[in-house]
Parts: structure tokens; sequence; C-alpha cells
């Protein structure tokens, strides 16, 4: 079952309906809101991109992306309940990312889902960002997928191998030990001078690496390091380092050949995935059957199949579409209640919140924002408030 069937048929009894959620995110650049339901109905799904604000400055600014969740988070709010056609009156509960993500940004979220629901008398629940990240494909798939499970999340913020063993058991079994895959790739485009594509810098990473070219494109003739070997650990920076000296070697990009050195960089960033998730599966191979790779990496073909390629024997891969792993990152206001709903948006909180709905385990209005919060601290009491 989806949840506790006891609990899911108690509140579907009192309330003659599924119990539905409104949920608000905010932790980095893009501001979301969606109504989805116990029984995975996705009543509206809103995304309010800030790709266009920052292309300009090559990626995400802090002070710039708060003062634009401030603009676009009230019409959010509304559009979501317009789509869906209800009201708060129609909301029996309210959920908000708690973390982690950048602190002005995540305040945003905090502040008005804690107004909404104090002002219409609505239980709150703040999500762990990565935990919705890993519970999201049961939104998605006919059938719920077992516990345990392995999650490979691959983001902007998040590079990491996590053990999924229930709805708040999460075990970090590889971490990166400087800066995430998706950073890095924002770093090198910026470097390279790489032009972003519609969905944002790493998309258009993949698809400058995609262009046909000479034989002088041979990303080969470049040996990218892969560190840490045999260690469960991720690290970017040096791979980021190794692109601004080879730039620097060459004396300058107009020297070098950046389209070989860009698919070098690629191939290199997402083959330490491979080894790193190749790392683990000796050890817990044995209890999964799953792997469920997503964050906004994830919509990399590229990387799809390598991971599949690669990696043999009794373990699905389990990848949501191309165009739900970002959000679908445009520069309007988009509505999507007829499909799937995006994996990095507020609809993924809303499932992720649901399990403790259902339990009637509900967080106070004074609940404070966690920017930096590790998936390990789940199974143990929340951290304290601000005094």
């Amino acid at each position: 079952m989806w949840f506790s069937s006891t609990a899911m048929l108690a509140r579907a009894r009192a309330l003659g309906r599924p119990f539905r959620v409104l949920a608000l995110e905010s932790s980095a650049d893009d501001t979301c809101a969606a109504i989805v339901d116990a029984s995975r109905r996705v009543w509206s799904n809103v995304v309010v991109s800030q790709n266009k604000i920052h292309r300009l400055t090559g990626g995400i600014q802090p002070m710039v992306a708060l003062l634009a969740h401030q603009r676009k988070m009230p019409s959010a709010v509304r559009r979501a309940l317009t789509d869906a056609k209800l009201e708060m009156a129609d909301i029996d509960g309210v959920a908000f990312t708690r973390g982690p993500g950048l602190p002005g940004c995540l305040s945003v979220c905090l502040n008005a889902a804690k107004t909404l629901a104090a002002a219409h008398n609505k239980p709150l629940v703040g999500v762990h960002h990565m935990q919705a990240h890993a519970l999201t494909p049961n939104l998605t798939r006919d059938t719920p997928l077992p516990f345990p499970y392995l999650s490979l999340l691959v983001s902007g913020g998040h590079t990491m191998i996590v053990l999924v063993q229930s709805h708040v058991d999460f075990r970090v079994l590889c971490n990166t030990v400087d800066r995430s895959i998706g950073s890095t790739i924002d770093r090198v485009v910026t470097l390279l001078d790489i032009p972003w594509a519609a969905n944002g810098p790493g998309p258009g990473l993949e698809k400058f690496c995609a262009t046909s070219a000479a034989e002088d494109s041979d990303a080969s003739k470049y040996d990218p390091p892969i560190p840490m070997p045999g260690k469960l650990a991720f690290s970017y920076a040096g791979l980021h380092s190794w692109v601004e000296r080879t730039v620097a070697a060459a004396g300058g990009l107009e020297h070098i050949n950046k389209l070989a050195v860009a698919r070098a960089f690629q191939t290199a960033a997402f083959k330490q995935l491979q080894v790193k998730l190749q790392l683990v599966l000796r050890t817990h191979g044995h209890a999964v059957r799953h792997v469920v790779v997503s964050g906004g990496v994830a919509s990399n073909a590229e990387l799809r199949h390598r991971l599949k390629t690669s990696i043999r024997g009794p373990i699905e891969f389990v990848f949501p579409e191309p165009a739900l792993c970002t959000g679908m990152l445009l520069d309007f206001v988009l509505s999507t209640p007829s499909i799937s709903p995006p994996i990095d948006n507020a609809a993924m909180i809303a499932w992720a919140s649901m399990h403790r709905f259902l339990a009637e385990d509900h967080d106070d209005y004074d609940i404070d924002p966690v920017p930096t919060w590790s998936l390990d601290d789940l199974r143990n009491p929340p951290p304290p408030k601000v005094q």
C-alpha cells in the first residue's frame, strides 16, 4: 500500500474524500505551489522559473532569488488554487520545504505556509527537500516501489547515494566532500562559455556535448581525474579545477577545443557517479532491487545510458521522465494538472508530507527553517528552534 491502509481509510472516512495538501517550495531558484491528494491525484502544479534572471549572472544569486520568490509566491499559490478549482476551505493541510536550501529562499515558502495554515486553521508539515526527492517515484508509479531501495540524488545542491528504508529512515552511504555535480556543471558551463539551454546550464552542456564535430573533438585525448578511488565519497571540486587548468595552460578559451574539453568533463563527471554506485552495490546490492535516480542532473540522457549499460545484474533503474527532473524550468507560470508532476517541485513536497498528515503528526506554527539538514537526522528528533 502507498500508506498505512488504516490511516488512509480513517482520514478519508472522516473527510468523505482523500486528504488534500497544498505545498509550497522555494528552496533555490523556482517558486512552486501544488495541490496533491492521498490518492496521488495532482490537482494543480505551478512552477515560476527564475531561469531568465540567473542566466544573466551565470548562476543563482541568493538575494536575487529571494526577492523573486517574494514577488511570485502569492500569485503561485493563487494559481494553484484556481487551476484546481479549489479554495483554502477545501485544503486539509499545508506543507512546505523546511530545508536544506538557501536560507533566505527557504524563509519565503516557510512564512507563506505558516501564515496560510494559521489563518485558515490548517495543520502544518515541514519537509526535507531530499526526502521528497527520494520518495517521489511512488507519486508517479502505478505500483508502490518496495523498501528498501537506493536513491542516487544528483542536483545543483546535492550528490549522494541514499539507502531508503522507509518514509523516514534514510542512510546516506556516499556523499560529496566538497561540491555537488550540479553546481560543478554550472561553473564549468560558465567557464567554457557554453550557451544555456531553455532549461538551464546543465541541459546546455548536454546539448553542446551532443553536437556533431570532427575527430579533433574526441574527448579521449583528455584525461580528467577520477578522485578518491575506492572510497565511498564524491568530489567534484578537483574536476572543476582540471577544466580551469586546461584552459589556463592553453592560454585561454580561444586556444582549446572547447567541445572536446566539455565532452571529457561530462564523461568524467558521470563516470564518477557510475563508479561510486558500483561500490555501493557491492555491499548493498543483495538487499535492494531498485535504484532511483532523481534531481536535475538525472534528466541527462548520456547519464541514463551510462548507468543502465554499465551496471548489470538484478537492478532496475527508476528514472523520472526527463522533463520531470528539472521542474520544467520555464520563464512563466506553468500548471500541469493532467500529467505527472515535475520532480523538483511543490508536488514532491506535498507527497513527502502525506504520511505525516495521515498519521496526524504535525509541526507547530513557530517551526524554523533548517538550511543545512542531513537526511540521517530524520531518524532523530527535529533540530531545536532558534531562540
